[in-house]
This record gives structure tokens, sequence and C-alpha cells, in this order.
């Protein structure tokens, strides 16, 4: 073989040509090496996040999807009159909540889910938006009370629907036909702007159950109780499939209330087909015996989700069904003024010797003031039980104004009592301080006589006068209207209710025995052949003021062309005895004429309290038989049923 043999064919390549063709740029290999480099930093990084830095999270968040905790809502406490019969009792309900973090698009489910639980699906929109801020882990109440077919359609459908979720309650179960409504209150959930706007509800969640008025409201704090919680095991389609553990709800607390059920319910009769208010109290003590308010609602349709057609017939009512009138309405009182009038008078010594000729009204400053009657001479103890208004236009001028408003302020008008319940109006006493404040006008001294009767601008609540009425009778001493016992409260709790609710609170004012004695024989008088003589009460020491006062002046009831609206607010404040009462009984009957007709539901209610007194006295006598030197009735008993006057303290 030749070395022309072994030489290489011109045409073929080389290996060791093509290798050095084929080899990769020092750049380009520079290149990839760094992008290799990246991609595994960023893959160890990764594992780094999720093994080492968030282990926990995600092991909270894997054992979420095995474990869920499952809210035990707290019953709320019960309510009691004051002899134990339950008023305010719980039902068990069941409720339908949603779990938006079993589902991925809500939307999808949408249209089953109202099929099923009878909801429009714009509703369901609406209660999705109102949470649409809260935390997805948090639950969103769809229904409550849902039915028993309601259920069971979440159970036949746990798999498509596994965001659905039950949960047990205790729903508030009240007194039907509205029965105490205003007094109790209601519950319902808190609203977003309850949320945002009040401290009580900082910490609070939205669909909370919260009372809304009256008892509920005061005391919610006590009522509501701690809400529990159980930790149970579901399967991927969000069944409970076992349990784990609880945490034990903590019932709410029960309240005693001063009120009497047999009283309430004699109030209740006694206002029914009418527009006003009763309120009961025993000025002893301050404890509210009875409160009712007409028209009524039924705070069971608020103690589950509110309808529609419900709320609207609510706001369309004219009479404000959900004010309540006994510490709300703002009214002029008419002629039960005149016993604040009698005590100015007599206490800064001009109504003793006072005499008035009542020719049926009497002129003053150029205007003439009519009187119903011509009561001929009329001095302190007739100006009362036959209310002449002739006397008190009198006495009114020459008072003044500000003498007055001192008086009427001190009893505590233009002032709230600082009854637990909420939104108490304080009405209005005017004076001469008052009209520059107000209206930045002078006080002209024809302005009084109107004020001497109660009209003008004089406005009180039925539970101003009880209270104010009821002290006079009492000697001077004012007590605080309420409706819980105070040792039913914590002492904190308690301190912070009267921090809330303030107002003139408990308070004495100097008053005259002799005085004292003139007011309340004359009051007396007033049942017998007074203004209320048709609601005397054979055998009872009773005593009390008629009230008529007009809604509008005589030029505008002239133009108006008359109607119910029209006709003047009959008022009437009573109490049984005569002097330390044990019962004082405020009556407003909005457009019920004369006074006289609201003194017979008066008369009801203290015809009830005193008869039931009585019962009592009877049986505690028959009780002791075996011992019958060491019976007696109690002073209360003795004082209540008593036919005489008592005699004045000094």
């Amino acid at each position: 073989m030749t070395s022309m043999d072994l030489a290489p064919h011109p045409e073929t390549p080389s290996t060791g040509s093509l290798s050095r063709e084929e080899k990769l740029a020092p750049s380009k290999l520079s290149a990839a090496q760094y992008v290799v480099a990246i991609i595994l930093a960023v893959l160890l990084a990764g594992l780094w996040r999720l093994q080492i830095v968030s282990a926990d999270d995600y092991r909270v968040l894997a054992e979420a999807n095995r474990v869920r905790k499952v809210p035990v809502l707290a019953p709320r406490g019960r309510l009691f009159d004051r002899e134990g019969r339950l008023l305010v009792d719980n039902y068990p309900s069941v409720s339908c909540y949603l779990l938006r973090e079993q589902v991925k698009d809500l939307n999808v489910d949408l249209p089953l889910i109202s099929q099923g639980l009878h909801l429009p699906i714009d509703q369901i929109q609406s209660t999705l938006r109102r949470y649409q801020t809260a935390p997805k882990y948090q639950p969103i109440p769809l229904k409550q009370d849902i039915t028993p077919d309601e259920q069971a359609f979440i159970e036949a459908h746990r798999n498509e629907l596994p965001e659905l979720q039950t949960l047990d309650e205790q729903r508030r179960l009240y007194p039907r036909d509205g029965f105490a409504a205003h007094l109790i209150g209601y519950v319902g959930e808190v609203s977003e702007q309850m949320l945002n706007n009040d401290s009580r509800y900082a910490f609070y969640q939205p669909g909370d159950v919260v009372g809304r008025s009256g008892v509920e409201q005061t005391y919610d704090a006590i009522l509501r109780g701690k809400d529990g919680s159980r930790d149970v095991i579901v399967n991927s389609h969000g069944k409970e499939v076992g349990a784990l553990g609880q945490e034990l709800a903590i019932p709410g607390q029960d309240l005693k209330l001063t009120i009497d059920l047999d009283i309430q319910m004699a109030a209740e009769k006694a206002l029914e087909g009418k527009i006003g208010a009763i309120v009961a109290l025993d000025p002893h003590t301050g404890e509210i015996l009875a409160l009712a308010s007409r028209p009524t609602f039924d705070p069971n349709q608020f103690s589950v989700r509110l309808t529609r057609s419900y709320w609207n017939e609510i706001l369309n009512n004219p009479d404000h069904p959900l004010l309540n009138k006994a510490t709300q309405a703002q009214l002029a009182p008419g002629s039960t003024f005149k016993i604040i009038m009698s005590l100015a008078g007599l206490e800064e010594n001009e109504a003793q010797n006072l005499h008035v000729e009542c020719n049926g009204g009497a002129t003053f400053y150029g205007h003439f003031f009519a009187c119903d009657k011509h009561h001929g001479m009329v001095d302190i103890e007739h100006a009362i039980p036959w209310s002449c208004d002739t006397f008190y236009y009198t006495l009114a001028n020459k008072l003044g104004i500000d003498t007055i408003a001192r008086y009427a302020t001190s009893l505590g008008f233009s002032q709230r009592t600082g009854i637990d319940l909420p939104d108490e109006a304080s009405g209005t006493m005017p004076s001469t301080a008052w009209k520059l404040k107000t209206f930045h006008e002078k006080w002209y001294a024809g302005e009084v006589i109107s004020v001497g009767i109660g009209q003008g601008a004089v406005a009180a609540t039925p539970i101003q006068l009880a209270r104010a009425i009821g002290g006079i009778a009492s000697g001077g001493v004012l007590h605080r209207p309420h409706i819980v016992f105070p040792d039913e409260v914590p002492a904190d709790q308690l301190s912070a209710i009267h921090d809330t609710f303030s107002g003139s609170g408990e308070k004495t004012i100097p008053l005259s025995p002799a005085n004292w004695q003139i007011i309340t024989d004359a009051m007396a008088e007033t049942t017998i052949t007074g203004t209320a003589g048709a609601s005397h009460l054979e055998g009872i020491d009773f005593a009390g003021k008629t009230g008529t006062a007009q809604v509008m002046s005589h030029d505008a009831l002239a133009r108006s062309g008359g109607g119910h609206k029209t006709v003047p607010n009959a008022w009437f404040v009573g109490m049984a005895p005569r002097r330390n009462p044990d019962i004082v009984v405020a009556v407003l009957w909005e457009n019920g004429d004369w006074g006289a007709n609201s003194a017979k539901l008066g008369a009801q209610v203290i015809d009830a309290f005193v008869e039931k007194q009585r019962k009592r006295a009877n049986n505690l006598r028959i009780a002791e038989t075996p011992r019958p030197a060491t019976v007696s009735p109690t002073p209360t008993q003795v004082s209540t049923i008593s036919t005489t006057a008592a005699t004045p303290a000094n």
C-alpha cells in the first residue's frame, strides 16, 4: 500500500475537522449555564418557601381542608316579670350559611340554591355583596329559620352544593299580638351602620344577632352570652365525618323585669284599638309596673329575616308603630300640667289666697283666653278638680315664665328621666333663655298664659308626667324609672347603663307638707266630683288629674275642616293612694278628646293593681289564721287599700 492509498479522500471530511466546526462558542455556553443556574435557584427558593418558610401556614390550610370550626351560638337570656313569670323565651331553629371556601364559582350554583331555599337570586347576590369585604373563611348567613324541606334539600345536595351548611340556633319567641313589644324590644342582625359608627359594636361581626330596641338593646351585653365552637372533620365535599372537640357556649343571663304581668295586661287591654300610651310605676322605687304603647308591632317578625311587605307596612303607618309613645311621644300635656303650676304657685305663696272670678275666660294683654265653663269664684282647692283655665291663666301671669320653668325643670321637664330604654325623648319647657337660644327672640309676657294650662311650647312624655306627679304625691322624692331590677345587673354594667341613659335621676325637691296636702286632696276630689268623677273607684283612695290638649290652634282648626286627627289629645295622671302612692299611672290617648276619657283607662289599671293587692292581703290573712293576733297587712297594703287620707309627713 502506498502513501497515496493512505491519504484521505479529498471529498470526505475528517473527524477532527467536524468537531472543531460544531463546537459551541464560549459566550453561548456561558449564557446557557446562567439560565440553568437561575432556574435551579428559583426552584430551590420555591422549595425553601414551601417547605421551610411557609410550612406552618400551609399546614394550617391543609388542616382546614380536613378540620372545620363550626360556631355554637349561645342561647340568649330569657326575660321574666317581677313574679318570675316567663315573658320571652327561645326556641330551637336551623339556619343556612354559605361557606365561600368550598366553591370556586358560586354564580354557577345560584339558580339551584335559589330554588332549594326559596330565595330570589337578587336577594342572595345582595347578601353576598354585604359580606364581600368580610374574611373569606367567615360563613355568610343566607336564610334563618329554614323549613324541614329546605333542610332536606341541603342534605340531598351535599355533594353538588358543599358550600351550604346548616347551623342549629336558638331564636327569640316573643308574646303574640305585640304584647309589651315597645318595652321588651326585639333582636336582629347588626347593621353595617352599627358596625361602622357605634363603638358598642366594635367587636361584633356581620351576621351577629343583637338587641335592636327596648330591654333587648339596653341589656344586650348581658343577654347575649358567649358563643362556643365545634371542631369537626370534613371530607372533600364538606360533609362532616367526625368530631375532634368543642368549646362550650356560655348562655346569656336571664333577667327579671320590674313589670307585673297582670298590670301590663290591664294596660294593654285598656289601650286596645286606641293610639297612645300607658305607663304605670311604683314611685317608692321607680320600678316600672307596666308600659304599653299603641299601635304596636310584632317583634317575632324581626327575630328572623324581616319581610319587605311587613317592613313597608310598618314604615307607611302614619301612627308610627315603632315609636314608644310612653317615652318618645313629646306632646303638650294640657291640664295635667296644672299640678306643676299649683306646686309653683303654692311654694311661691301666690296660690294660697288667690281667688279668681271665672266668667268663661279672661283677657290678658289684649287677647281673650277662653275657659270651657263659667266656674264663678275659684280658689286653689277647686281649681284643680274643676280644672279651671281662668284660674291658671291668672296664676301663670303672676308667676312669670322663668319661675314656672324653674319648678318644672326641678321635676324633670325638658330632661330625660334616665329610664333604661333607648332613645328617650326630653320634651320641652320654655323659658326666656330657651326662646332666645332656640329662636333668637325675646320672650313676650303674653306667651306665658298658654303655658299655664300646659299648652304653647310645653311638651312632655307620659313617663315624665308619671314621674313628676308621682314625685309630688310622694312628698318631693323622685326616683329614676327602671325596668330591670338593679340587683340583676353587675355593678360595673349598671353604672355604665346609668351613664349611657343619663337623665335627672334620683332627686328630692323641697315641698311644704301643707302644700303637699292641698294638692293631693284636690287631686282626690278630681276623681269624685271633678273632671274625672265618672272614673271614681269606690273603696279606693284614688286621685288624679285630667288633661285635654289641643293639637292645633282654633284658627288652624277652622281652616282644616275637622277630622279625627284634629280632635284634642286626652291625658290623665292618677295614683293610689293620694299621698305616698304605691302606683302612679299616666295615660295618653291621642285624639281621645276629653281627659275624662283617659281617666277611665287609668282607673282600669289602678283597679287591677288594687284588686291584686287585696287578694294578696286576703291570702296572707288566710295563711296566718292559726295566729290571728300576729297578722297585720304590710304598710304597702294598708296605704293602697285605705279609703281615708293619710297624715302628711313633716
